[in-house]
C-alpha cells in the first residue's frame, strides 16, 4: 500500500499546484491586460448609478427598449438556459405568451426571435437592430418623441463585431434614451 500511496500523494500535490496555483495565476495575468482588468464593463446612468454593461438587465417598461427574456431571471450568479427542448409544452407556452405580449405592445411589427426566446446564458445584454427597430413606435408614443430621433439613437448604438450580425447593448441604449429631451 505504501508503494502506491506516496506516488498518489505526490501526484495530487503536483496537480494541485498546476491546476490551482499556476493555472489560476495565468488566468489572473491575462485578465490584467484586458479592459477593466477582467472585472466587466461598467457604465453609469445620469444619476451616477453603476451597472455591468456585459450582463443582461431587465427592461420591460413601454418607456424603454425591452431586453431579451432570461431563463434565470437576470441573476448573474446562476447563468444558464432553461434546458427545455423545442417541443417542450411549457417552453412553447412561454414563447407563445411572449409573442402575444410583444404583438400587443408593438402592433404591426414583426416579432424578432430574440425577443421571445432566452439566450443560452440567460444574460445576453444585446438585441439585434431589427429587435430595436420593432420597438421604436411604442417608445415614441410612450415618451412623446419623434420615431426618427429614436432611429438615430439606435444607429448610434449599433455595434458591428468581428463576427456575427450587428447588435445593440440594451442597457447603454436605454441610458442614452433617458438623456433624450422630450
Amino acid at each position: 500500500m505504501k508503494k502506491n500511496l506516496i506516488p498518489a500523494i505526490r501526484l495530487t500535490l503536483v496537480m494541485l499546484i498546476l491546476c490551482v496555483g499556476i493555472y489560476s495565476g495565468i488566468v489572473w495575468l491575462i485578465a490584467q491586460v484586458t479592459p477593466n482588468y477582467g472585472k466587466g464593463k461598467m457604465v453609469q446612468d445620469k444619476n451616477g448609478k453603476t451597472y455591468y454593461a456585459n450582463i443582461g438587465q431587465k427592461f420591460d417598461s413601454d418607456m424603454y427598449f425591452n431586453s431579451r427574456p432570461s431563463a434565470v431571471d437576470y441573476n448573474a450568479s446562476g447563468s444558464g438556459g432553461s434546458n427545455k427542448g423545442p417541443n417542450n409544452p411549457e417552453l412553447l407556452k412561454d414563447v407563445q405568451e411572449r409573442v402575444d405580449l410583444f404583438k400587443a405592445k408593438n402592433p404591426g411589427e414583426e416579432v424578432p426571435v430574440e425577443m421571445v426566446t432566452a439566450s443560452g446564458s440567460g444574460l445576453d445584454p444585446d438585441i439585434s437592430v431589427a429587435a430595436a427597430n420593432a420597438q421604436i413606435n411604442r417608445i415614441a408614443r410612450a415618451r412623446h418623441i419623434m420615431p426618427g430621433e429614436l432611429k438615430r439613437l439606435v444607429q448610434q448604438h449599433t455595434a458591428q463585431g468581428a463576427f456575427g450580425p450587428a447588435k445593440i447593448n440594451v442597457l447603454k441604449l436605454n441610458i442614452a434614451l433617458d438623456g433624450v429631451k422630450r
